[in-house]
């Protein structure tokens, strides 16, 4: 199976996933309020926001891992790409992303979901945030790690579309570069 196989993306309900963890686009106080950090306090219940209060205060850029409670995913990987009412930058969603892959990994997860983190509230756009999360996928992909399906759920068949055109041309540039490796 190659890398590109075990990217999946969908369009759903993040919070319906079953999963080893799905991963919740959080504020570096893990503080779960709106979007989709409160879909996953609804569902997931009380738990979660207590496991986050324990944790208390993260750097912006990197992430921390709570069970998951009430859902069906096992865990939650809150991957802090702003600060509480901040917006996200490029350089914190590509280390928020990768850091929720090497916890997965070092937790010897098989599957994670991600959503479009930082595209709602933090108001990233949707082109950017795929092409970095993608490719931040890819890179860890081609490493040793215990993941063997990485899933993207997005919540809107509009947000989906835009993740598949911009993975369509991942996929391209991957086989154009192996191609010149030859």
């Amino acid at each position: 199976m190659s890398v590109f196989d075990k990217i999946i993306l969908s369009c759903g309900d993040l919070t319906d996933k079953s999963a080893d963890a799905i991963v919740n686009a959080a504020n570096n106080d893990l503080q779960l309020g709106g979007g989709v950090a409160g879909a996953i306090r609804r569902k997931g219940g009380p738990t979660i926001q207590q496991e986050c209060d324990a944790i208390g205060s993260i750097p912006v850029g990197f992430a921390a891992i709570t069970g998951g409670g009430n859902l069906k995913a096992h865990h939650v990987i809150h991957a802090a790409s702003m600060q509480l009412g901040g917006r996200t930058t490029a350089p914190a969603l590509r280390n928020s992303t990768a850091h929720c892959l090497r916890i997965a990994s070092e937790k010897g997860l098989k599957t994670i979901a991600f959503p479009a983190v930082g595209t709602g509230i933090a108001g990233f756009p949707m082109r950017e945030c795929a092409e970095i999360m993608l490719r931040e996928c890819v890179a860890h992909l081609k490493g040793k790690t215990s993941l063997e399906a990485i899933h993207f759920v997005l919540f809107d068949q509009t947000s989906l579309d835009v993740f598949e055109q911009v993975w369509k041309e991942v996929q391209e540039q991957g086989a154009l570069d192996a191609g010149a490796g030859t």
